[in-house]
């Protein structure tokens, strides 16, 4: 699972702060769809603690989508969620 990672600042990341749901959704489709090309595991999806609309899109589209193995909202910035990527 997540054992092995002890931070997260090396980690591909996307910051959505002041983003809205729609574009939210189509940036975090791309970010995944282009770490899986880019064979990378782990990446970091920030959506904010405001007014939870960015993070109910982000917990949306990483739900339903198939190559996202595990997400798990990041220990130290709940502002923040990691997610595992099926790079096979």
């Amino acid at each position: 699972m997540f054992e092995g990672i002890i931070s997260t600042d090396n980690l591909p990341t996307l910051d959505l702060h002041g983003e809205i749901g729609d574009i939210s959704r189509v940036m975090i489709y791309d970010f995944i769809r282009d770490n899986i090309k880019l064979k990378n595991k782990y990446v970091v999806i920030i959506h904010g603690k405001g007014s939870l609309v960015v993070k109910k899109v982000t917990y949306e589209v990483i739900k339903n989508n198939k190559d996202v193995l595990e997400y798990k909202l990041c220990y130290y910035n709940d502002g923040a969620t990691i997610l595992k990527l099926n790079t096979l």
